[in-house]
């Protein structure tokens, strides 16, 4: 990596595009789409000057709406090194939430892609196509582009993207990052992953994630490494060809989908072999199966990183068992988003690792049995705060300048965070105790029986709402011969074994009280979390003494 005199996307782009020149920056896996560093200051100054003749000018917000693509990418480097705001949307927002955000930011301009542009509904600005972004007439006009004048400096304190927040609790907030908000967690980065040129990223996450933008798309432009897109959604008839084709060395993913794998393809592969059956002969076989495992990534993988959520705790000693190259991470939106992480390898199970470099993180009032505490953090790739709301700023930022993450956790000996839950879906045991439903719901998700499942207070103990995967679903109705009244009792009583069964593993005070059927998949967030905010059993007198 060459060295960055400030830290803007500016100075990114310019280098990047000089020092890995003929080197692929972004590509389509299934397409001839292949933007060039050489290609990407020219496209990009090509978008700026046509972001400007719509009337845009510095400091003006540009929206982004597009599934992944090479495109995404010369609108987000082009908006942001020109001194424009970019703004992207998540492409799962709906029309009313697109339209919110897009008054809410006052934008000037929308880039969109000819399948979201539908979403924008009624609004009557200036609409840039994204698909037009690398076409022969963009690359013509590149040809010819004025880079020096299309970008000229920014400051580093410069306000470069407003992300509005996916949101599990409720309504979206615009985060506002900064130019150094966002280059120094890259240059962070650097102390759990070292990107070179040769590294090939595939983006199965949406570019307009936090995530995936920081720690995959410029991570890797910083770097001049190739960052490879889907054109589809990453299902097992897409991602395959697409592992096979790219054969990735750094992929980033939510722990969903390597969950996904292990309990649909691995787990029943080991199960069917009788030397699973002792536990002493496990750690071998998962060996075994992590060599197969490796290769069905494309062989090349060194680098897997999970973050968004907690990996369930059977599906990340497999991982550690099979010396996959599993990295964990935590971070939020707000602080751009990685706070802390651990390479490859260097994982303990259960932890998201130390402090990342350059960053600070405390626990405010710890607990004096079990050391927990709101995990608090300080440092360069804290937000500016959010657009247009400073009493919601006000909320999260304590007088000393240190952020409030919402997430409760401790520390081990070595300075190693562990992160216990939310501290807004926290349950307050009857006698005071702290319950955490993710611990409970990692629990019963380990059952062979269920696809997912969501723990919430029902004001007389705890309910679990449970949806059963497909196939269990489909034979409890062949055994029913689609009888209601017959598939709900069988349905029942095999909820009932599964919570008895869950129950054995918890202490008295977390138990489940209740299991109910979750007919459909619950409402997740970009990054495969479920939105709890939608999901309560909390009765009036339960929900009066939240208030208070």
């Amino acid at each position: 990596m060459y060295k960055l005199a400030n830290l803007t996307l500016r100075d990114v782009l310019l280098q990047s595009s000089s020092s890995y020149a003929d080197r692929p920056a972004l590509g389509m896996v299934d397409r001839s789409t292949i933007v060039l560093y050489r290609e990407l200051a020219p496209l990009a100054a090509a978008f700026a000057s046509r972001a400007a003749a719509t009337g845009a000018s510095r400091g003006d917000r540009v929206v982004l709406l597009s599934e992944n693509r090479p495109e995404w990418g010369v609108a987000y480097l082009g908006a942001a090194a020109a001194g424009f705001v970019i703004v992207p949307i998540l492409t799962d927002f709906n029309p009313d939430q697109i339209a919110n955000i897009i008054a809410h930011a006052e934008a000037k301009v929308v880039v969109a892609s000819s399948k979201l542009k539908a979403k924008l509904g009624s609004y009557a600005g200036a609409v840039i196509p994204v698909e037009s972004l690398a076409d022969a007439d963009a690359r013509r006009m590149a040809a010819s582009a004025d880079v020096a004048r299309a970008f000229p400096p920014v400051g580093e304190d410069d306000l470069a993207a407003i992300l509005y927040t996916s949101g599990t609790t409720g309504n979206s907030k615009g985060v506002m990052l900064t130019h150094k908000n966002l280059m120094s967690n890259v240059v962070a980065t650097r102390s759990i992953i070292r990107l070179h040129r040769v590294d090939r990223l595939l983006s199965i996450l949406p570019m307009a994630h936090t995530y995936e933008c920081t720690l995959g798309f410029l991570n890797g432009i910083t770097h001049g490494s190739s960052n490879w897109y889907l054109d589809r959604p990453p299902v097992a008839s897409a991602l395959l060809p697409a592992l096979k084709r790219v054969r990735p060395t750094i992929m980033l993913t939510v722990p969903l989908i390597i969950e996904k794998v292990y309990r649909s393809s691995v787990l029943p592969t080991l199960q069917k072999m009788k030397a699973y059956r002792h536990e002493r002969l496990r750690p071998v076989l998962h060996l075994l199966a992590g060599i197969k495992l490796k290769k069905t990534f494309g062989g090349r993988l060194r680098f897997f990183g999970i973050g968004g959520s907690a990996v369930a705790p059977d599906v990340e000693a497999f991982l550690a068992d099979a010396r996959f190259p599993y990295a964990i991470g935590y971070g939020l939106t707000e602080t751009a988003p990685l706070i802390a992480g651990s390479a490859p390898f260097h994982t303990t199970l259960r932890s998201t690792g130390p402090a990342l470099r350059g960053v600070e993180l405390r626990l405010a009032d710890p607990k004096p049995d079990t050391g927990e505490g709101e995990i608090q953090a300080r440092g360069p790739n804290v937000m500016r705060g959010y657009y247009k709301d400073p009493g919601r700023t006000a909320e999260v930022m304590t007088d000393d300048g240190w952020f409030r993450t919402g997430d409760l956790g401790a520390f081990d000996a070595k300075g190693r965070l562990f992160i216990k839950g939310r501290l807004k879906t926290m349950i307050l045991g009857a006698s005071g105790e702290n319950i955490y439903p993710e611990e409970i719901e990692a629990m019963i998700n380990k059952s062979a029986y269920v696809a997912e499942s969501l723990v919430v207070p029902d004001g007389h103990g705890l309910t679990a709402l449970v949806q059963l995967k497909d196939e269990v679903i489909a034979e409890l109705k062949a055994k029913a011969q689609d009888k209601l009244e017959d598939f709900e009792a069988a349905a029942e009583e095999l909820l009932e074994f599964v919570r008895k069964e869950v129950n054995q593993g918890l202490a008295a005070f977390s138990k489940v009280s209740k299991v109910k059927l979750h007919h459909e998949p619950f409402e997740k967030t970009p990054t495969q979390k479920i939105k709890r905010f939608m999901y309560s059993l909390k009765g009036p007198a339960t929900e009066a003494a939240d208030r208070k």
